[in-house]
Formats: C-alpha cells, sequence, structure tokens
C-alpha cells in the first residue's frame, strides 16, 4: 500500500474536527437550531453574543465561536431568537445592525426596502444601533476572545442584513452598576 495513502487514512479521521465549531443541520432535522437556541440562552449571559446572519457571512475561527446553519430566513431566525431572549429572565439585548443596509437601493436588491421595514417590525421596541459592518467584526473578535458567540447561519442573500445581539444583564442597569461602583469609592 502506498505511504501516502496510510497517512492520509490516518489523518483524515483528526482533521475532521479541526475545522472550528460548525454544525450543518443539513443532515439534521431542521428543529436543532431551535434547540440549539433554547438549550444554550440559559448559559448565555451579559457580554455574549448571539448573531443572526446572511448567506455570505464568513465563518469564524475561534474557540469561542459556534455556528449553526438554520436552513430558514434571516427575519424567522431573528423573531424566534428574540422571542427567546425577552422571556427570558436573565438577559435583555442590544442590538447592532450594518450601516450599509441603509444605503442598498431597490436597483442593487429589489427585497432591500420590504426588508427593512419588516426588520423594523421585527425588532419592535428595541433600537438598535447602526454601526459600519467592519465595526461589528472588531467588536465580536474581542468578544470571541472571552466569550461564547453564537452565529445563526440564515438563507438570506440581502447584503449587510445580518442583526448582531449582543446580551445584557436584564435585571441589573448600568444606572444600578455606577451608584454601586460610586458607592465603593
Amino acid at each position: 500500500m502506498n505511504t501516502k495513502v496510510i497517512i492520509a487514512s490516518l489523518l483524515l479521521p483528526a482533521l475532521a474536527g479541526c475545522g472550528g465549531n460548525v454544525k450543518d443541520n443539513h443532515t439534521q432535522d431542521r428543529m436543532d437550531w431551535r434547540s440549539a437556541v433554547k438549550e444554550q440562552l440559559p448559559l448565555l449571559g451579559h457580554r455574549n453574543w448571539i448573531l443572526v446572519v446572511d448567506k455570505a457571512f464568513p465563518a469564524q475561527y475561534s474557540p469561542g465561536i459556534e455556528t449553526i446553519n438554520t436552513e430558514i430566513g434571516l427575519i424567522d431566525a431573528l423573531k424566534f431568537t428574540l422571542q427567546q431572549i425577552d422571556s427570558s429572565t436573565h438577559v435583555k439585548p442590544i442590538i447592532y445592525c450594518d450601516k450599509e443596509l441603509e444605503y442598498i437601493t431597490a436597483s442593487q436588491v429589489a427585497s432591500a426596502e420590504s426588508f427593512r421595514k419588516e426588520l423594523v417590525g421585527v425588532l419592535g421596541g428595541n433600537q438598535p444601533q447602526v454601526i459600519l459592518h467592519d465595526s461589528v467584526f472588531v467588536k465580536i473578535d474581542q468578544a470571541a476572545r472571552l466569550f461564547k458567540i453564537l452565529v445563526l447561519k440564515t438563507n438570506e442573500t440581502i447584503p449587510y442584513s445580518s442583526v448582531f445581539i449582543q446580551l445584557d444583564c436584564k435585571y441589573w442597569s448600568g444606572e444600578k452598576e455606577a451608584v454601586l461602583r460610586e458607592s465603593m469609592k
């Protein structure tokens, strides 16, 4: 037997797990991503992130990032995710959207305006912070060094449609934290 074939047959099983923590639901039930959100949300806290991203969002290699392919539209994945966060007792969302999405025209992407309207409806009272796409990557990179990031990849093909949710503590506000820190001086 060829030495290269033997080495490859020994290395391939070991290399199969080296591509990061990506779960592809092509072979799994499509409901699994929902179960993953429900199971992981109680473990997540402030400073963790949940990203609901478009189809072209790049897979990122970091031990703190887990990507799950939802195989559904972004709006539906976002609705479910926000419902789960809203029903939790411990976290609330800080939402970021890409500034670039505001500048995409109907001549560039026919469904851009209807997507933006639908997004506003889904976000409800959650006013997103609108920042440049590259700025989001800086925040994610910094967070991934210490904290878990759950990426829900969708079938959305509108550029810059991803929604980035930073989790914050629901039962302790920044104002309360400031008062506490001041009293500790």
